[in-house]
């Protein structure tokens, strides 16, 4: 399956080139030579991230029926219901009352003036329980965004209790615009920009129910990288290897296409599903029960049930991933930018593995064999020479899935905006995009280093 940059979309939307899997690409224009244009310098920092977690966090926004809830974990749950309110799931066709429950956050100015907002979030969502997360921002020219949703969560799927997880498609004001799971300002080069933003968490639960959500992390990560073919290269810092189980995605090929028409897609939770046991957390006996016991590495095909985005119909948004990974007991998940490989260096030398999102055709990568138009791999360490160490799940089986990639080619396709797609044509690249998993309780050299790259 090969998802592209639709010409009728902006130049950048990075979310497009996130959740295909291997999306394989043909080369019949590969053998034109594009000349790319000078390489420029970024800014030190390009990115702003802002989370609420502490227990003074939560006690700092606006609620309606929320509070506050202590403890080496805090978080946010129902008090009492604000109200009750009905929702209609498009995927089940089904309508629902709801009692609900509302936090908003205080407004937060961005440090980076942002062109690309992504939501992330960390909750318990109970059978019968979900949570809907939202954005309201301030433009530079002083008007508001209407309240946008970024996203409808649960962890559970039981169709008899739960809301099917769910981004929301055409949601715009003719300024930006809602792709899956990111806030894209629809015109960058006229200069507007996003200065803040606040965000808005509904917890919402069955009439008469005492189960509740608990949201540990609500926060969002900001973003104005400029459009660009290629990146400064970094100098290598750093010689470790971190012990990451490997998956292959393609050892499920074909299984469960009611999940991105099966494994050959399911790059992101692979993906995901690989650093969540390198911390040593797994789905139960009993969360597999549902996987055909002839199946290899079940918990990949639990990871891409339990990411699956029933609008975007694909287990690739970014957030979903995120959330998911913090189902898991004592772990977090965020979705940032880096701005280069020292970034993820630091991260690999404090223990930390990273999901990356990229593109690229084959001949960009050597020794990875396929091309594709989106892409999640787990970057694992560095070599001596520098060169970048990746769990890379598109690979034929689970023992093959370790790959070494030369760095400056791997770096460049990883932090670009810009690419030229197999027709020449030019399409979007992540522009340093990845998901960070990590315990709720870093050691000091953990956060250290999570703070280095402005993830706290």
């Amino acid at each position: 399956m090969t998802r592209t940059d639709p010409d009728s979309r902006p130049s950048r939307r990075t979310v497009l080139v996130a959740a295909a899997g291997v999306a394989l690409v043909t080369t019949a224009a590969s053998g034109t030579a594009h000349a790319a244009p000078a390489q420029e310098q970024a800014p030190a920092r390009l990115v702003d991230n802002r989370s609420w977690t502490t227990y003074t966090d939560w006690r700092s926004g606006t609620g309606r029926g929320t509070r506050p809830v202590a403890g080496s974990r805090p978080g946010l749950t129902f008090a009492a219901p604000a109200g009750t309110t009905t929702y209609t799931d498009p995927h089940l066709n089904k309508t629902g009352e709801w009692e609900y429950a509302q936090w908003t956050s205080p407004v937060h100015r961005l440090a980076v003036p942002a062109t690309e907002v992504i939501a992330s979030w960390n909750a318990h969502t109970p059978a019968g329980t979900w949570i809907q997360i939202e954005l309201q921002g301030t433009y530079t020219d002083g008007t508001q965004t209407p309240w946008y949703v970024m996203g409808r969560w649960t962890a559970g799927d039981d169709a008899d209790v739960d809301i099917r997880r769910t981004s929301v498609d055409d949601q715009s004001d003719g300024k930006s615009s809602i792709w899956t799971d990111t806030f894209s300002i629809d015109d960058a080069a006229s200069g507007l920009r996003l200065v803040s933003y606040a965000l808005r968490l509904t917890l919402l639960r069955a009439p008469g129910s005492k189960a509740a959500p608990t949201v540990w992390r609500l926060g969002a990560m900001g973003s104005d990288v400029p459009d660009r073919f290629t990146v400064p290269a970094s100098a290598p810092g750093l010689a470790k290897e971190l012990t990451v189980p490997r998956y292959s995605q393609n050892v499920h090929a074909g299984q469960y296409p009611e999940y991105d028409n099966g494994g050959e897609a399911w790059c992101s939770p692979t993906s995901s599903q690989m650093i969540i046991e390198y911390w040593g957390r797994k789905p139960s006996a009993a969360d597999l029960a549902w996987v055909n016991p002839d199946y290899a590495d079940p918990q990949v095909c639990h990871a891409a049930r339990s990411t699956y985005d029933y609008q975007y119909e694909g287990c690739g948004n970014w957030p979903f991933n995120a959330a998911y990974a913090a189902t898991y007991k004592d772990l977090q998940g965020v979705v940032t930018r880096l701005s280069s490989l020292t970034d993820l260096e630091k991260l690999i030398a404090a223990g930390i593995p990273a999901i990356t999102s990229q593109s690229f055709l084959k001949e960009e990568l050597t020794g990875a064999g396929y091309g594709t138009s989106g892409h999640l791999m787990t970057v694992i360490g560095f070599t001596a020479d520098g060169d970048v160490v990746a769990n890379d799940p598109a690979s034929p089986n689970d023992p093959a899935v370790r790959r070494v990639y030369k760095r400056r080619e791997w770096e460049n396709i990883w932090l670009r905006t810009k690419r030229y797609n197999a027709t020449g044509k030019v399409v979007s690249g992540t522009g340093g995009v990845c998901y960070l998993y990590f315990p709720a309780h870093p050691t000091p050299k953990q956060r250290k280093a999570l703070a280095a790259v402005g993830v706290r």
